[in-house]
């Protein structure tokens, strides 16, 4: 088992997440890797987004610096094993990604909810869709009512 530390970056302005498609797995998921031994799973994210989207970690207001969700998962493709992921929600303006690590992953987009909601799960973690409809949840909650 691995203990994972996966971020779901948020542009709120145009509430859209970022995926990316991932050599490996084949499939699209939200950023992040491995916690290291003694590594803090928040110093994995700041690690990671740096690493991965050239860009500094920002914790999302809705969630600060808590995991948002937690997964646990066999993974596909070489070296199959289980993954324990922390999932963690960041604040980005899509317009600062400008580049993803080409070694991981061959391309990044930018969905709504709502088009996420819309994707197979053949194609993305198989726990996208619960993230997305708990984050549609939580946004849902704080916005004043009308």
């Amino acid at each position: 088992m691995h203990l994972v530390s996966y971020f779901v970056v948020l542009d709120d302005t145009s509430d859209r997440l970022l995926l990316v498609a991932h050599r490996k797995a084949g499939l699209w998921l939200p950023t992040g890797g491995h916690v290291e031994p003694d590594e803090d799973p928040w110093a994995t994210v700041v690690r990671e987004c740096q690493e991965e989207l050239g860009i500094e970690a920002i914790a999302s207001p809705l969630t600060g610096e808590s995991p948002f969700f937690l997964t646990v998962t066999d993974t596909r493709g070489p070296g199959v094993h289980t993954d324990v992921s922390l999932w963690y929600l960041l604040a980005a303006d899509a317009d600062t990604i400008t580049s993803y690590d080409e070694g991981e992953f061959t391309a990044s987009r930018w969905l709504t909810p709502d088009q996420v909601l819309a994707e197979s799960d053949d194609v993305l973690d198989p726990h996208m869709h619960r993230f997305t409809r708990k984050l549609q949840r939580a946004q849902a909650a704080r916005s004043p009512r009308a």
